[in-house]
């Protein structure tokens, strides 16, 4: 079989290696691999089968229907799911093991409506990050109602949790301000007669960042893929990036100075130069804004993107560099061979590593390296 046209490369391996090197950032700490939105982009089902090889005890996910394919998939470890609205098929997912959580009465009475029997679910609380999770005076009234179902047998409370604002900004006050709502919040549980299960607050950058907040549970998503949580912050742990995005040549051809390259004519030759066409376009999640201001690597050198990002393809000058069709072009990767990163099409495309990823799909085939 020939090589895919449009590839995102998977490294398993340094996925393991990441998870390893955070979970060693929280020794007391159960760890949480959070694999939704497709594994930010990296293939849920796979991320999730490496997770659990790299010993990551927990999985997170957002909504049930992620919950349910993972299960489908054939994982069977502990699972949480936390964002559902009102209708969801809760049910299902208990039927299937996994942990919901519980962020209203409204929805905590939506879960006993579903569960037949003593169901494990956890309880989230918004402490500052004005999300999900019950505000104000609505906590005490979800605990008070949690501990009356707890007292008929209708649940059993394995959690209590809450996400950080601020937390790739480490000297951010909404950080100790969270931390200490987050007791509070606490504090309130244990008044009400319940033990809270696990206690779990850090997201990937108070893993790193905020020992403080460790507690019982830390749950690490973007920076399990390599990524640093925010481009300004410090993370001394040894990360690799796991996505490489490639593209194999589909057209080669030399221009004149003077020729104007896609929609609009927004970038024109200032000399002969060869272009190459890329078969990856924002319908496989390049983004648009990026247009002639993102490089990517051909022959172990960058070369700049030329002209508007179109829906199947963009163009890079290729300048005098010997090239054929079928060559490979890489957009992102973990630098090894000095392609552009993931950042550097995030600071291209104004925002962050996160949505650079994640949007990652389309056409693209994953071919994935490390699979055990």
């Amino acid at each position: 079989m020939s090589a895919p046209q449009a590839e995102a490369v998977v490294d398993l391996d340094a996925y393991r290696d990441n998870l390893a090197a955070l979970a060693e950032c929280a020794p007391d700490a159960a760890l949480m691999a959070v694999v939704k939105a497709d594994g930010y982009g990296h293939g849920m089902a796979e991320c999730a089968r490496a997770a659990r090889e790299a010993g990551a005890s927990w999985l997170g996910v957002a909504t049930p229907d992620e919950a349910l394919r993972l299960r489908s998939s054939g994982d069977e470890g502990p699972l949480l799911c936390w964002l559902a609205s009102p209708g969801a098929d809760f049910a299902a997912v208990i039927q299937a093991g996994v942990q919901v959580t519980a962020s209203s009465v409204a929805q905590l009475e939506e879960i006993l409506a579903a569960a037949p029997s003593r169901v494990p679910l956890q309880l989230k609380v918004d402490t500052g990050l004005s999300r999900n999770g019950a505000f104000g005076d609505e906590w005490p009234r979800l605990v008070e109602a949690a501990g009356r179902a707890q007292a008929a047998g209708r649940i059993e409370l394995t959690g209590v949790w809450s996400h950080f604002a601020c937390a790739d900004e480490p000297d951010h006050p909404a950080n100790d301000a969270q931390e200490k709502a987050f007791a509070d919040a606490l504090d309130v549980v244990t008044a009400a007669g319940l033990e809270p299960g696990l206690r779990h607050l850090c997201n990937s950058a108070g893993t790193i960042a905020r020992p403080s907040a460790h507690l019982d549970l830390v749950r690490v998503g973007i920076s399990s893929y390599g990524l640093a949580p925010a481009k300004t912050m410090t993370v001394d742990v040894p990360l690799r990036p796991v996505m490489t995005l490639r593209g194999r040549l589909a057209a080669v051809k030399r221009v004149p100075a003077g020729t104007s390259v896609s929609y609009g004519h927004t970038f024109t030759t200032d000399r002969e130069t060869t272009l190459g066409l890329v078969p990856l376009g924002y319908a496989e999640g390049v983004p648009r804004v990026a247009s002639n201001r993102a490089e990517a690597a051909f022959a172990g050198q960058r070369v700049p993107q030329v002209g508007i990002v179109c829906m199947d393809q963009i163009v890079v000058d290729l300048g005098d560099l010997p090239a054929e069709r079928g060559d490979v072009v890489t957009l992102f990767g973990p630098g090894d061979d000095g392609e552009p990163s993931a950042q550097d099409w995030a600071d291209a495309a104004d925002t962050i590593t996160y949505e650079v990823v994640t949007r990652i799909g389309g056409r693209t085939v994953r071919t994935y390296r490390g699979a055990r």
